[in-house]
């Protein structure tokens, strides 16, 4: 039997790798994908091997994670309960389409998860791979009643890693979890799990890794132009971009960037001004409310600049009704409806939205704050002209027709005042 099993090479899935192998005698694959954890990645293949797996897949799946699941779900205006920008969603899709490539190539009956029984990312992994091969075993270990018997806490663990000479990272077990990925670094449990504790004090600060706190940002702005086609990031200009690309080994200017580097960029932009941090408690698919602490900055300066560009080409109706969907939408994603139907169908809708949103959008990043200083479109749908309040020169509006629209708007407003048999309100 052959198995691949999700793996990050830190101690949970080392264990889950060798248990894998020994209960079920299998061949295990690793994978890992790479999806912007960047150091997370060191000498992963050879501790795989070392650890006991047949083969490990190390794949850079950073440019379709940016191209094909960041940037549609942010066409979207995704945002889960007002705040949350989906960093640890959008990934797991996207890791278990690969997981399920490699499965079929390989000839494996199963893909295997180390999510434990009372998280998402369990629901998300296999609601993929349920949609994209329903043929393939899922094995959950933390959900059979044998593992988590043989491993009630970190100590058995390190035990039987010892023991089969699994190499034990040597670095300080940490008070709380973190997922890296390129659209953000999550961050619960352990002592975040009180949601009285402040993660933004001065003496928690090493916590954070993507961003400086807004009280160390710098006293001064920047200004940034972002240039948007039908609803894409394209390209950004603008105070230190210059730089920021640079030492990301970009050639060239910021006026023309695939979605790989418009995002990487943005990170270093907005980390640098303390963009995107937020503290939240949400409440997971599975039934209960948890506490966490997340750093978006590209991700917080894009969805805000994407917003402004829709506000100035974006059809009123058109809107409202796409931003209606928005809940929806994010819920489906959160929740691990990425490959269904209905997430398929939104899409489309949103596309055909995007069309016109294009042109150019100059914010302003300060201490945390992402301030708009500008607007500007081939294709807006602003009238300086219509809107003023002065004479109208193009005299495509006369005030004069209001006193219709609104008499015929108050009819219904009339007519249910007279049937409560008065005009004050409830």
């Amino acid at each position: 039997m052959k198995i691949v099993c999700a793996y990050s090479g830190g101690l949970d899935t080392s264990v889950l790798l060798q248990w894998l192998k020994e209960t079920y005698d299998a061949e295990v694959i690793a994978f890992c994908a790479n999806v912007g954890q960047e150091e997370e990645l060191d000498g992963l293949e050879k501790k795989a091997l070392s650890t006991g797996a047949a083969k490990c897949f190390v794949d850079d799946l950073q440019e379709e994670f940016a191209r094909d699941f960041i940037f549609p779900m942010f066409r979207a205006g995704a945002l889960y309960e007002g705040q949350y920008f989906l960093g640890t969603s959008i990934a797991r899709p996207l890791i278990a389409k690969r997981m399920v490539e490699i499965a079929r190539a390989e000839g494996a009956k199963a893909v295997a998860h180390g999510a434990t029984g009372k998280g998402n990312d369990q629901v998300r992994f296999e609601l993929a791979a349920a949609a994209l091969a329903p043929e393939l075993e899922v094995i959950a270990p933390w959900r059979q009643e044998r593992f988590r018997e043989k491993f009630p806490g970190r100590a058995e663990m390190i035990a039987y890693a010892e023991t089969h000479g699994i190499p034990v990272p040597v670095t300080a077990k940490k008070s709380y979890s973190m997922d890296r990925n390129l659209l953000h670094i999550s961050y619960e449990s352990g002592i975040l799990e009180d949601t009285w504790f402040d993660a933004s004090d001065e003496e928690n600060k090493d916590m954070f890794r993507l961003s400086v706190s807004p009280e160390d940002a710098p006293d001064a702005a920047a200004r940034v132009t972002l240039h948007f086609e039908k609803g894409n990031c394209v390209g950004i200009e603008g105070d230190g971009v210059a730089a920021v690309l640079a030492e990301l080994g970009h050639k060239g200017d910021g006026k023309k960037l695939g979605p790989l580097a418009v995002m990487k960029a943005l990170n270093k932009l907005g980390g640098k001004h303390g963009i995107g941090r937020v503290d939240m408690v949400e409440n997971r698919f599975v039934g209960m409310k948890s506490r966490g602490v997340y750093e978006t900055p590209g991700g917080a300066i894009l969805h805000f600049a994407h917003r402004q560009m829709e506000s100035l080409t974006m059809d009123r109706e058109a809107m409202h009704l796409r931003d209606s969907l928005i809940p929806q939408y994010s819920t489906m994603v959160y929740n691990g409806f990425w490959f269904a139907p209905e997430r398929y169908a939104l899409q489309a809708l949103v596309e055909e939205t995007q069309r016109n949103v294009t042109g150019e959008v100059r914010v302003k990043l300060y201490k945390g704050n992402v301030i708009a200083a500008g607007r500007r479109s081939p294709l807006s749908l602003y009238n300086p002209h219509m809107a003023t309040m002065e004479a109208d020169p193009t005299q495509a509006y006369n005030q004069s027709d209001a006193t219709g629209f609104i008499r015929l708007n108050a009819l219904r407003l009339k007519v249910a005042a007279a049937v409560d048999g008065s005009s004050q309100a409830h």
